[in-house]
């Protein structure tokens, strides 16, 4: 049995020294937490280089990066054994929702209170883009202020379904 390769993908405007990726880093080492910059072309050819010879990802994104995993999912399911997607950008313009749902086991947090990827908009999205979808829904901000930390990380990270 392959091992489980967690990455976490930070978004749009942050980068591995961010909040949640040196959470991880001091918390769950073992989370692969790489930097992205550029367009979501540019970005997505550098998860391209760096998960190439990987399978059993388990990619966790925050917002721009929950859309990189999103669409990395759609282009690769058989690499991605689940998503984990912090207040994904599934409203960010460029993106189409794929013409089949992904089979992907994901799970979708994201806040009340988000202004920046407002759940009624991203949710609906999300229903149309998987297939396996759990969402939870948190009394949060879109950075996941009050939830991120308290979450059950050691689970999530481990369990093999969403």
């Amino acid at each position: 049995m392959t091992a489980i390769t967690p990455f976490f993908l930070h978004g749009l405007d942050s980068s591995s020294k961010g909040t949640k990726g040196t959470w991880f880093k001091e918390h769950f080492p073992q989370v692969f937490t790489p930097d992205f910059s550029g367009s979501l072309g540019n970005r997505l050819c550098r998860l391209e280089t760096l998960c190439q010879d990987r399978e059993e990802l388990l990619l966790i994104g925050s917002s721009f990066g929950g859309l990189m995993a999103t669409c990395y999912a759609a282009a690769h399911p058989e690499r991605c054994n689940r998503l984990i997607l912090l207040a994904p950008a599934l409203n960010f313009p460029e993106f189409t929702v794929p013409e089949q749902k992904i089979q992907v086991h994901t799970r979708l947090i994201i806040g009340k209170h988000d202004q920046v990827t407002p759940p009624d908009q991203v949710l609906p999205l999300a229903e149309k883009c998987f297939s396996r979808l759990q969402v939870t829904l948190y009394d949060d901000d879109h950075l996941l202020h009050k939830t991120f930390a308290q979450l059950k990380w050691q689970e999530l990270l481990t369990d093999d379904t969403p």
